[in-house]
């Protein structure tokens, strides 16, 4: 056995060199393990970068996004009630401010200077001046690199070249009716929108009475609840279009008409047709979503002031040197602004408003409607002026006046005014 062994046991030499040629193998192989894990790590590496370059501009995206609305301040189901335009214009003083400066001193410095015979522009065209004016500015910044090493927040705001807004839009969008799927109604989802049905009732009946005095044309109640209806037609076609909100009166529109003085329905017509038309064209939307937010911040600081100045000057109708209409309208104005003040302080993604039952329908519900400024300050006021000593105060509450405006026939000029186009009242008759 011990020489059968002996037989068959391989040299020395020969062990070695076969252990010197698989050590050289294994270091080929260490080599190439090496070598792709070092690339492996490289297109990790490059995959992570890719990966986080897309993740940041997409939180850019967002942040924008959720920058806009909250400049807009508290929003609404079917409407944006702007209560922060001061903070929006922070985010961008060196835009913002020349705007605010620009259009006070256009519309009210300049309105009688006429470069044109005839032709007041800064007259009726102080917004579209002021507009053009600062966005070619803000065009500027954003070409020099004036916001190149600036934080998220600013570039969102200042730039006009944010999220490839003009290059990424297509040139034709046609809207059709159910064009994402047939529609549902959730019982919890119906109830927790008629809130913002009736917080855009309250907002809207405001501004509806802020444009009749500035065109001097005192609606009566039937034509306040027509606007309304139709107002509820437009959320109907919002619905089937699948826009996301319903439709609510521009606010600022209505400051707009007092601003420019152009209270003609055939430009409001002329205005309707240009946005349905152009609607369709998605590059020509986007370039007018690449101007910088602060812009419309500082209109909005203009705008709604005028809207709230011409509402508070209906209170000339009344006798403001009695406490019993001094007590209401204080209460109204600082409890309607600080009561959806405290609401929305408690409004976060965990907390979800001040009221948070199992029921989300109910919280929605309340929660949106003492969110709303003019809602608020419209349910104190109403309550307070009907049961506040109704019947001894009527002249002190203005009523003589409002009487002529009780119905249609009350004012003769209510059939120039209201009338409806296109023989309309056949259809919907004045009562």
């Amino acid at each position: 056995m011990a020489d059968e062994f002996e037989a068959k046991k391989p040299d020395v030499h020969t062990l070695s060199q076969a252990v010197l040629q698989n050590r050289d193998a294994i270091d080929e192989i260490r080599k190439l393990l090496v070598t792709q894990t070092f690339q492996s790590q490289q297109s990790y590496a490059s995959l992570d970068t890719k990966i986080d370059n897309q993740v940041g501009e997409l939180k850019t995206m967002i942040q924008g996004v959720l920058q806009r609305v909250d400049a807009l301040g508290n929003t609404s189901i079917l409407g944006p009630v702007p209560a922060k335009g001061l903070e929006a214009l922070g985010n961008c003083v060196e835009i913002g401010l020349p705007m605010l400066l620009l259009v006070i001193g256009v519309s009210q410095s300049l309105k009688h200077v006429r470069p044109l015979r005839d032709v007041p522009i800064f007259e009726r065209f102080p917004v579209l001046v002021c507009v053009s004016i600062i966005w070619v500015y803000s065009l500027i910044l954003t070409a020099g690199g004036a916001y190149r090493d600036k934080p998220n927040t600013t570039q969102q705001s200042c730039r006009t070249d944010r999220a490839n807004l003009i290059s990424t839009a297509p040139w034709f969008k046609f809207p059709y009716p159910l064009q994402w799927g047939p529609p549902t109604f959730p019982a919890g989802h119906s109830f927790a929108m008629m809130s913002g049905v009736l917080v855009s009732m309250a907002e809207s009946t405001g501004a509806y009475k802020a444009a009749s005095r500035l065109v001097i044309a005192t609606p009566p109640a039937y034509v306040l609840s027509r606007g309304i209806g139709w107002q509820g037609i437009g959320t109907l076609l919002d619905g089937l279009f699948g826009t996301g909100t319903g439709s609510t009166v521009s606010v600022e529109n209505v400051g707009l008409l007092g601003l420019s003085r152009v209270g003609s329905r055939r430009v409001v017509q002329v205005s309707a047709a240009f946005m349905i038309f152009f609607s369709t064209l998605g590059k020509f939307g986007a370039v007018f979503a690449s101007i910088p937010f602060p812009i419309f911040a500082a209109l909005y600081c203009i705008l709604f002031g005028l809207v709230a100045s011409v509402g508070l000057s209906f209170l000339q109708f009344t006798n403001m040197n009695c406490m019993r209409n001094l007590i209401i309208t204080g209460l109204s104005l600082f409890l309607g602004i600080s009561i959806p003040q405290f609401f929305n302080e408690y409004w976060n993604p965990t907390h979800r408003g001040l009221i948070h039952t199992n029921a989300g329908w109910f919280n929605a519900f309340l929660n949106t409607l003492f969110s709303s400024p003019a809602t608020v300050g419209l349910i104190i006021a109403v309550f307070l002026d009907n049961t506040l000593e109704v019947e001894k105060s009527k002249k002190d509450r203005g009523m003589p006046w409002w009487v002529k405006f009780r119905t249609f026939r009350g004012d003769n000029r209510n059939e120039e005014f209201y009338t409806l186009p296109f023989n309309l009242n056949r259809f919907f008759p004045p009562t």
